[in-house]
């Protein structure tokens, strides 16, 4: 049922999914619903907090966080990771879609997603800009350096749209991801090495 649930959430959002959709597609009576999960919502929380657990053991280490190398390396898997993961390549396209609704139309279960799982992340990207500030970097310049770093990589998967139309040409290629990434992480590091040269002085 959760693997039914997801592309039917993904597709129409949290609000205007519908059970009877999601039991069609998962060739189960109504009821199973809601003797296993009691209601669309619960349903809903069950299959974020599952997404949640699978993200946080495929990129506690595919990130960068946990991987040995450099503070630029890992920024670089980071990097590179996040765009796959948005890209759909090493998970089903419509998780990507199921975060845009959230993103845009919040659910009640939003809380869940951001506690269990975007924030742990995150905080783990703030520890790798950490150490390019230095240990006397303000926390807030760390978290909005941190931020920078994800929206340029948001930007490739919200914006495609307008990016293919404003480069008709770009392909969508495996290369080219690498040439992407590569771009936001050599961007990055070089605006992370400017602020801490600047804070030096």
């Amino acid at each position: 049922m959760l693997q039914a649930a997801g592309p039917v959430f993904a597709e129409h959002g949290f609000r205007r999914a519908t059970v009877r959709e999601i039991c069609r597609r998962a060739k189960v009576n109504p009821a199973a619903i809601h003797y296993h999960f009691g209601d669309k919502e619960s349903l809903y929380r069950e299959l974020i907090r599952d997404l949640g657990r699978r993200a946080t053991l495929l990129h506690s280490s595919s990130h960068g966080t946990r991987t040995p190398g450099t503070a630029a390396e890992r920024l670089s898997t980071f990097v590179r990771s996040l765009l796959r993961h948005l890209r759909g390549e090493d998970a089903p396209a419509w998780q990507a879609r199921l975060l845009a609704h959230e993103t845009t139309d919040p659910s009640p279960a939003l809380d869940l997603l951001v506690e269990e799982t975007i924030r742990p992340l995150f905080k783990q990207l703030c520890a790798i800009v950490s150490e390019f500030l230095g240990p006397g970097a303000a926390p807030d310049r760390v978290i909005l350096c941190a931020r920078s770093v994800v929206a340029q990589c948001v930007f490739y998967h919200h914006s495609r749209p307008i990016i293919d139309r404003l480069s008709p040409s770009e392909p969508q290629t495996q290369e080219r991801l690498e040439h992407v990434a590569a771009h936001i992480a050599r961007f990055s590091l070089l605006a992370l090495h400017g602020l801490a040269q600047e804070a030096t002085r």
